[in-house]
């Protein structure tokens, strides 16, 4: 067995060898690299200066001066001094150069780090705040944008507020992230500036200066422990603040309902804490038996068309609520705040308007509430007597499960009429009784026994105060299914179903964004409906207001973005924190809340009436009409048939598809017993 050739390696280029030896050299030090840029200047200027010396016409004859020209040359160009003489002197004074070069150069070095760092701590957003009566933003979320470009919108009149936002985020990121979100500015719009750091450190936390604003609001993200990082900002807040009371009012945001205690705690007595997945549980439950109900919500609580307002009742005092209904042309009554801050909402019309209480309207602005009586608008003849049809129980499907999917079943058993069925498919482990992720159980817990005093089980054959539970209003079941495979969707049968439920998983559970599996679902109930040619009422949730626009179903449905509404719920109560329990009450499943009902039960179908004849007839039926759905314009952008407060004289031909948007109270009979028809909230 001979032995192999040695292996012959190609050796590197002259060329490569230089530039290995350059760079090695440079890397050894600073002295080093300043010892290279003086022998390349050197080998530059000395001879282009000797070069321009030889070839200028005018130059000395002799050797000797055009040496000392092309050394004055050089000197010149190197800032080393132009003297001449013995070659002491021009050694003196290139020394001379070369210091003041060095100095020059060094303080041109520090002004131009120390410029660079200012600008960069500029940057970085970590000056403080010389503001007074401002609006102070804390964290960052899905709705910041939403609250900011709402709050400006809201100040468009009058002096606008300074908008301060600090968030543990690039202030540069920020600053796009609202411009984009903000759009080109119309009118007078508030300055909007961005402060980076950790919101719950009280050191970063005075550089926003909270003492002075005139409310402060804490966003919840949507990262894992967002909650707790809230809990942390409001006690990092309240240690700035002091425990003194005079501070300003704070709103904050949770998503579970385990930190909402603590965090009214932390919020202090001028606090308010909002459960933005109770208020997304609620508002889809609501939608499911409501269709159009978010675009009525939608359109209340953003600031583009009328919005709620609380107004003197001094021209009512010691008259009804009932006339107060058709007392303003151009703005709808909803409720009133009571002298003891109590807000009630729908209350009957002969409650009485006591001085010292206040008017909850709907208007465009609080300058449209003026009063003016409108009973003579009214038609009696056109008044309907129908009696509404009865709600029947419902068979509801839900796809998906995500953490407000357990908000959004128990909302929906509260809300059901009895004998409903909601039937719920998810591609995770059927939840039960001992999954602790989903926490929903998959049938009806069995209550604990009663004890008495010695903590014995009473038998209950001898126990004659026994009270047999009744049935649940609504059955759920559960069933697993592999939703992120087409077929599965295209294989459900849907004919018996009265409405459906799409929610998305959770951010980060996948590699794709949550709503790109909500947006394939609804392309495949889609393909459903082409081939059942039925429609479905579907109602669904995103996480990006950008992806309603794709979502594919039809103009005018359901989509919640629940960031999105819940950043428009927390600008309008920063606005006016009266307003709080209002929302409140109108997103709960107890108590007054705003619905959509048929036309006919209060107009006869084809007549020609105004808007004042449908106030009269839902006042009748102990109700606040705020505005209608014309159901021929339903399909149709922007307002989807939507008519908001509109004036009392307005007057319109009514179909029996068309639908009348009222406050009442929940007509099902089963909420809770504890709440009246008029429940009162505190406004605190």
């Amino acid at each position: 067995m001979g032995v192999g050739r040695p292996e012959v390696r190609p050796r590197a280029s002259l060329r490569d060898r230089a530039g290995y030896r350059f760079d090695r050299t440079l890397a050894r030090s600073t002295g080093t690299l300043m010892g290279w840029l003086v022998i390349t200047c050197l080998a530059v200027v000395v001879p282009v200066s000797t070069l321009l010396v030889w070839t200028d016409p005018g130059s000395p004859r002799s050797l000797s001066g055009r040496l000392t020209a092309a050394w004055r040359t050089s000197a010149e160009t190197l800032r080393l001094g132009a003297v001449t003489g013995t070659p002491l002197r021009m050694m003196l004074a290139a020394l001379l150069g070369l210091v003041a070069l060095l100095c020059v150069s060094t303080l041109v070095g520090v002004i131009t780090t120390g410029l660079a760092d200012r600008m960069a701590e500029l940057s970085r957003g970590r000056s403080t705040v010389l503001e007074e009566g401002h609006i102070v933003v804390l964290g960052w979320s899905d709705q910041a944008g939403t609250v900011v470009s709402e709050l400006a919108a809201a100040q468009s009149q009058g002096r606008p507020r300074a908008i301060v936002l600090l968030a543990d985020r690039d202030k540069a990121e920020m600053e796009r992230a609202l411009a984009a979100r903000m759009g080109p500015g119309r009118g007078r719009r508030p300055r909007v500036i961005c402060r980076s750091g950790p919101a719950s450190d009280p050191g970063v936390l005075t550089l926003v200066r909270p003492q002075t604003a005139s409310t402060v609001l804490v966003l919840s993200s949507d990262e894992p422990g967002a909650d707790a990082e809230v809990l942390r900002i409001l006690l990092a807040l309240r240690a700035v603040l002091g425990p003194a009371a005079e501070g300003p009012p704070v709103l904050a945001a949770v998503r579970e309902d385990r930190y909402h205690a603590p965090a009214r705690l932390a919020a202090g007595p001028r606090g308010t804490v909002l459960r933005t997945d109770t208020v997304t549980a609620r508002l889809i439950a609501q939608c499911v038996g409501r269709p159009g109900l978010s675009l009525v919500l939608r359109d209340l609580l953003d600031f583009a068309g009328s919005e709620f307002h609380v107004v003197d009742a001094a021209p009512f005092h010691g008259g009804s609520f009932g006339t107060a209904l058709l007392g303003y042309p151009e703005s709808c009554v909803i409720g009133l705040l009571t002298a003891d801050a109590r807000t009630v909402l729908n209350p009957p019309a002969e409650t009485p308007v006591e001085p010292g209480s206040h008017l909850i309207v709907l208007s465009r602005d609080e300058d449209s509430a003026r009063p003016g009586d409108c009973e003579h608008l009214v038609d009696p003849s056109a008044v309907s007597t129908a009696a509404p049809a009865p709600e029947k129980a419902s068979r509801l499907l839900l796809l998906g499960w995500n953490r407000r999917a357990p908000l959004v079943v128990g909302q929906l058993r509260r809300m059901a009429r009895p004998g409903s069925v909601l039937d719920v498919i998810t591609d995770l482990t059927v939840p039960g009784p001992g999954d602790e992720q989903n926490r929903e159980p998959r049938r009806e817990q069995v209550p604990e026994p009663r004890r008495d005093p010695e903590g014995e089980v009473p038998d209950p054959r001898r126990d004659p105060q026994r009270e047999v539970p009744d049935p649940p209003p609504l059955a759920v079941h559960f069933r697993s299914a592999p939703l992120s495979h087409p077929e599965t969707l295209l294989d459900l049968d849907l004919s018996g179903y009265d409405g459906l439920v799409v929610l998305g998983p959770e951010p980060g559970e996948g590699p794709d964004r949550p709503d790109d599996w909500t947006l394939v679902t609804l392309l495949g109930l889609r393909l459903l409906e082409d081939s059942t040619a039925r429609k479905l009422r579907v109602v669904t949730e995103l996480t990006d207001d950008r992806n309603r626009p794709l979502a594919p179903v039809d103009p005018g449905s359901d989509v919640i973005v629940s960031g999105y509404l819940s950043g428009l719920l927390m600008a309008q109560i920063t606005q006016n924190r009266h307003l709080a329990p209002v929302f409140g009450e109108l997103f709960s499943a107890d108590g007054s809340t705003v619905r959509l009902c048929p036309a006919g039960t209060y107009v006869r179908p084809g007549s020609e009436a105004s808007f004042a004849t449908v106030v009269a007839a839902a006042r009748a039926r102990g109700e606040c009409a705020i505005g209608y759905r014309m159901h021929e314009r339903r399909a149709m952008s922007p307002d989807h048939g939507l008519r908001l407060n509109p004036h009392k004289a307005a007057r319109h031909r009514w179909s029996s598809e068309d639908e009348v948007i009222v406050v009442s109270a929940d007509p099902a009979g089963h909420s809770d017993p504890a709440l009246s028809r008029s429940r009162p909230v505190s406004a605190g």
